[in-house]
């Protein structure tokens, strides 16, 4: 009975849709976090009997035919790139994009990671770093006798030092975009690394045309909508319940049968 396993797909979506839920709720208050969504496809279909066939000896054509679908599976995951809002904290270092782009960061290996969470501190020598201790590219070294850094809206660092009235120019802050940000591959961490999928970063200032601006003294909540994951987390767990429907009268069908 092909009911019995197309019901058992249908679980399987579902079971992946409320996985993909849940770690939205769980990322809810995560910096510069982008929500994800499931896309599901129908599997291949068992012709019975074909559309456009012969039904006779005179030429007449079958209009529709017999297919039987055979459950579904899914596509793909996407990432919802939609602006998160932005929340004011005075700390200096804390910067928000406002618009499109990505922070540029080093890590251990060498390679570069991008990241929307700009909850960014100072190394023991003084360069900004995110709080996993990486370098934000191009690596800006704050002087330790600094008594104010300004960032403004084109990335431009400038700092107020002890005994100087005129501030200081010490760095330039860039973005990177992408032609297809969905095709980034999450490292955890709130970090991507290109993949062939993304394309290749286009980098430059902020404020550029077709980039973000920088906010200094905000960061950029997650885009979850709590509200709509909610609602999303019971039509998933209704669908769940009625494949499960589905199983339990297939069985009762093939007990019929088995009785008579």
């Amino acid at each position: 009975m092909r009911a019995l396993d197309i019901a058992a797909t249908g679980m399987q979506a579902q079971q992946t849709n409320v996985e993909v839920i849940a770690n939205n709720i769980a990322n809810m208050t995560t910096t510069g976090y982008q929500r994800q969504r499931v896309e599901f496809q129908d599997l291949l279909y068992q012709d019975l009997r074909r559309a456009g066939s012969n039904s006779s000896d005179a030429g007449t054509i079958v209009p529709s035919g017999t297919q039987i679908g055979l459950g579904v599976k899914t596509a793909a995951i996407y990432r919802i790139d939609q602006q998160g809002n932005l929340q004011q904290t005075n700390n200096s270092l804390d910067l928000a994009i406002s618009g499109n782009g990505w922070f540029q960061v080093t890590l251990p290996s060498g390679q570069t990671a991008y990241t929307r969470d700009g909850t960014f501190g100072l190394s023991p020598s003084g360069e900004i770093v995110t709080a996993d201790g990486y370098i934000v590219q191009p690596g800006i070294q704050i002087p330790s006798n600094a008594t104010n850094v300004t960032i403004n809206a084109s990335g431009q660092v400038q700092v107020s030092l002890s005994g100087q009235t005129a501030p200081q120019t010490v760095g330039q802050l860039q973005l990177a975009a992408f032609p297809n940000d969905a095709g980034l591959e999450a490292q955890g961490g709130n970090l991507f690394i290109q993949t062939a999928a993304s394309g290749s970063p286009v980098t430059a200032v902020p404020s550029s045309p077709g980039f973000g601006s920088v906010q200094q003294g905000f960061v950029e909540n997650s885009n979850v909508n709590v509200v709509s994951e909610i609602t999303d987390l019971i039509t998933a767990q209704r669908a769940y319940e009625m494949n499960s429907k589905v199983i339990t009268t297939s069985n009762q069908m093939l007990n019929t049968l088995t009785q008579l």
